[in-house]
């Protein structure tokens, strides 16, 4: 299904949104210009119904312009959904229309989930099922690692190596709560419990 530019003076309402974490980014129109402009260049273009022209829409840390990774039409073409695929967070994308979004925090649960399967399962020539295998001193040592690679990235390292390295820390310690009978939840609550405004 196409945008539908033949009724409301040639525009069409355009919500975009980020294809990953889902958050909203920008609501406007896209006239049958703007719409071609998007198309040819994919990156994400609104029109300005202020200054009558296309505006290319950016964001992130360094406020590069945002790529279209899909476009949803509904079925009269009165409305279109663009899914974005920004490089980097945007700002204040938490908090457009008030949302608050989550979903990319909820992934710890699913992570253990996962981990949890893995526990329960035990596939052969799994990672995880061989942490589980060598018990909880292995596991402990594992996150023990972790930690010495995360702080050694914290202080002399760049940011990608940092992210990478507590990423590992991360899913170590999901592996050490998950043999220990505890969940990713309870450390959030117990870290709620302790937070003073």
């Amino acid at each position: 299904m196409e945008p539908n530019f033949t009724v409301n003076d040639g525009l069409v309402q355009t919500v975009v949104q980020d294809t990953r974490t889902k958050k909203i980014l920008s609501v406007g129109y896209v006239n049958e210009e703007t719409f071609t402009k998007m198309k040819e260049s994919n990156q994400i273009y609104l029109f300005d119904k202020k200054t009558q022209q296309s505006k290319l829409l950016t964001g992130g840390e360094y406020n590069k312009p945002i790529a279209v990774d899909s476009i949803i039409c509904n079925e009269d073409g009165s409305a279109i959904v663009i899914l974005a695929l920004p490089d980097g967070s945007t700002t204040g994308a938490d908090t457009f229309l008030g949302e608050k979004n989550i979903e990319d925090l909820a992934f710890l649960s699913y992570l253990q989930d996962f981990i949890e399967r893995r526990k329960k399962e035990m596939p052969e020539g799994s990672y995880t099922t061989k942490l589980f295998t060598k018990g909880i001193n292995k596991i402990s040592q594992k996150v023990g690692e972790e930690a010495i690679e995360t702080v050694i990235e914290a202080t002399g390292g760049t940011k990608e190596q940092l992210l990478y390295e507590t990423s590992d820390l991360i899913y170590h310690l999901i592996v050490l709560l998950t043999e220990k009978g505890l969940r990713i939840e309870d450390l959030a609550r117990e870290l709620k419990a302790r937070h003073k405004e």
